[in-house]
């Protein structure tokens, strides 16, 4: 039941509209390799990380992200997909190439014995590059839901980035047969320092579900309007599901789900997130949030913190609390523990937004990413 029922008197309006300045964006992918030869690098790279799409936005085929020394991204992608330049620079220091190239293998598979995969192509410099993962290990694997710590190296991102890896997993160092050639030069893979589930394995990984997402990406501009019957406490547009909450015929947004084909993501409010219409310049408003997924993922949490005026709001939002992880085996407990960025990379993040009324209950947002250099303490 809602809060309060729809009002008789017909002095009151039947419909309000809602002003909410918080998304999060999906970015479909298939599955994706994560291959470090940092330890034995070449001139230019330090991994590679091959991505498969199948989807509308981004076409049908591979790519694969060239990790550099200088922090930056080299793009190789076939011809048949059409990647955005933008979303590549919350990648470390970001965007270097986009390259356009034929490539003459590009394969990459996860059947019952790990991964296999085989990429040959030319770089920036026409050098040979030959990847090629074969794992023959019948032993079970135990995957797991990892955070990836990709915003960790991100020096101006446009958003936070959220690389949710479901069912991810390590490449295991036994009964893999594994090479990559830069230039007929061999490069060593980087090892993880520490066993998992009985076994040697290396610092490549992957999954075959990710979902990545980017919370908040900056904007400038005026914001969309949600009109909704006053006291309805819910309404579903696209793929987004907004749960509402009502008192004396004011609405604050108990949470966002974005729906999606891996598993819905959501952001909730405690206490729920007011309507920009209804804030009041008397007092500072804060808040706590919390992203959540699949249970596998666990979820990131943090704070808020309104200011305002009767023409202009402040909010700025810190995940001060960082990602909280699912553990459900001693390794993997020990992992995020000894290795804190896994967990404590999004409390370096901090979102500043400005708004100003304008007419008719149009609100214009200027907003903005920093990083602050900083891992906040628990």
């Amino acid at each position: 039941m809602a809060n309060t029922s729809s009002p008789s008197n017909s002095d009151f309006p039947s419909r309000s509209k809602i002003i909410f300045p918080f998304s999060i964006e999906i970015d479909p992918m298939e599955k994706l390799l994560l291959v470090n030869f940092e330890k034995d690098s070449d001139s230019i790279y330090v991994g590679f990380e091959p991505q498969v799409f199948d989807d509308n936005i981004n076409g049908q085929g591979h790519l694969i992200l060239g990790w550099r020394k200088d922090k930056k991204v080299d793009v190789y992608h076939q011809k048949s997909l059409k990647p955005d330049p933008l979303k590549y620079n919350i990648a470390g220091a970001g965007l270097n190439k986009m390259i356009p190239t034929d490539m003459e293998k590009a394969f990459f598979d996860i059947n019952e014995y790990g991964v296999q995969a085989e990429y040959r192509f030319k770089d920036i410099a026409d050098r040979q590059i030959e990847i090629s993962v074969h794992e023959k290990n019948r032993a079970k694997r135990k995957p797991f839901g990892l955070l990836a710590p990709m915003g960790d190296s991100a020096t101006q991102p446009g958003s936070m980035p959220m690389v949710l890896l479901h069912d991810f997993y390590f490449i295991r160092r036994n009964e893999t047969e594994f090479s990559l050639t830069i230039d007929n030069r061999g490069h060593q893979l980087d090892d993880l320092p520490l066993p998992m589930d009985w076994q040697k394995m290396t610092f490549a990984r992957y999954s075959p579900k990710p979902l990545i997402a980017t919370l908040n990406p900056e904007f400038t501009g005026v914001l969309k309007c949600i009109e909704i019957p006053i006291g309805q406490e819910s309404i579903e547009i696209d793929n987004q599901l907004y749960e509402l909450e009502w008192i004396s015929q004011k609405v604050s947004i108990r949470s966002l789900t974005v729906k999606n084909d891996i598993h819905p993501l959501t952001i909730s409010f405690s206490p729920a997130f007011p309507d920009l219409n209804n804030f009041s310049s008397e007092t500072p408003i804060s808040g706590n949030l919390i992203i959540s997924g699949h249970q596998s993922i666990g979820s990131i949490s943090g704070n808020y913190t309104i200011h305002s005026d009767l023409e202009s709001l402040q909010l700025s939002v810190i995940p001060s609390k960082g990602w909280k992880p699912r553990t459900t085996k001693l390794s993997t407990w020990f992992l995020f523990h000894v290795v804190k960025v896994f967990k404590k990379w999004p409390t370096t993040y901090r979102w500043d937004a400005n708004f100003k009324k304008g007419s008719d209950t149009q609100w214009q947002m200027e907003s903005k990413w920093i990083r602050t250099g900083k891992i906040l303490k628990d």
